[in-house]
């Protein structure tokens, strides 16, 4: 379970997260929600419902507070266990913090995952943030001084494809290759199109063709392939005409979480880690309503987002929203995502109209 304590500071246009107010929320809260999970029997059953909570205070940007050491132990604390990282550190912080990256080392972390949309105009653009290219380099230098291996992720875009080459030279220009390998482990860098979901819905229009592949530097596009462990996708039209003739429904495309998360929001609106942050997954909300009725949505499947995911035939998404023609590149598991979530607008605009 994730609680919102912090927010983040930058409004990327590829997150799936999208745009949430940011409230300032305090320990007692995140004790508050763990302990009513904890504590939540299914009426005629003896033992609690989840046997497990693990407390995360953040689902944004990691540690983004000042008191972010605290938040840590909080974590545990409540967890019972050594916090998740998941790679994953404020590269924020990393550009303003001297003692950050230190401390990261310390309680753990081998490599950290540091992300780029292109050269610094194109980057600060895409995260809507001045100053976030510049951020993401310094970052860099800090996680190998303090002994962490970055790992560079690459968001392909049209946006990207003029600077593709200068922004993979860099990674011979710092030396990242051999530094990696001086602290035990190989540097990897991979590039991939976003997922259409939360705010990336919003740069469909960015996403590259087939013919763009082209353009990806060799190493770069094979190191990507076997990073990600399979090919970054094909044409549009190829998976419309495959999908046109499958009466199955989009959830039978759709990926599935290791285990089952709660994102909770600072207004503590609940939402699963199996979808994005639109209105129509939301499950409920914790201020108005308890655990139990939350659960039953989710097991029910009760929501405008999840009944499409699992009653609406992949053909009839395919005939609404493919384009037999198409030359974008996707996968099949985020072509399925964006036509779910066109649908899923649609219901929610002629609910709300209702």
């Amino acid at each position: 379970m994730a609680l919102d304590m912090a927010g983040c500071p930058n409004r990327c246009r590829h997150c799936y997260l999208g745009y949430l107010p940011t409230r300032r929320v305090d320990g007692a809260e995140l004790r508050e929600v763990v302990a009513r999970l904890r504590a939540w029997v299914r009426p005629g059953e003896a033992a609690p419902y989840l046997r497990h909570v693990q407390a995360h205070t953040w689902f944004r940007e990691p540690d983004y507070r000042p008191d972010y050491r605290a938040l840590y132990d909080l974590e545990r604390e409540l967890s019972g266990r050594e916090p998740a990282r998941f790679e994953l550190l404020s590269i924020w912080r990393l550009a303003r913090d001297p003692d950050y990256a230190a401390w990261a080392r310390r309680i753990g972390t081998e490599a950290c995952q540091v992300t780029f949309f292109g050269l610094e105009v194109t980057h600060d653009w895409f995260v809507r943030r001045r100053g976030s290219f510049q951020d993401s380099l310094v970052a860099t230098e800090r996680l190998l001084e303090a002994g962490i291996r970055p790992r560079w992720q690459i968001f392909f875009t049209q946006h990207i494809l003029p600077e593709l080459d200068a922004l993979y030279a860099l990674v011979d220009r710092l030396r990242l290759r051999e530094r990696c390998e001086a602290l035990g482990g190989p540097f990897q860098v991979f590039l991939h199109t976003p997922c259409p979901d939360g705010e990336a819905i919003g740069i469909e229009g960015l996403r590259p063709t087939v013919s763009a592949l082209a353009r990806v530097p060799a190493e770069l596009l094979t190191a990507s392939v076997a990073h990600i462990g399979r090919p970054l996708g094909e044409a549009e039209a190829d998976i419309v005409a495959r999908l046109r003739r499958c009466a199955e429904p989009a959830a039978t495309r759709w990926g599935s979480a290791e285990r089952l998360g709660f994102y909770v929001t600072s207004r503590l609106d609940v939402y699963t880690n199996l979808a994005d942050l639109h209105p129509w997954w939301r499950l409920g909300n914790l201020a108005r309503e308890d655990v139990g009725t939350i659960i039953r949505r989710l097991e029910d499947g009760d929501t405008i987002g999840f009944r499409v995911l699992r009653e609406v035939p992949l053909s009839t998404l395919a005939e609404r929203y493919g384009r037999p023609r198409g030359r974008r590149l996707y996968t099949e598991g985020d072509l399925v995502s964006c036509w779910v979530l066109l649908e899923s607008r649609r219901r929610w605009a002629l609910n709300s109209e209702a």
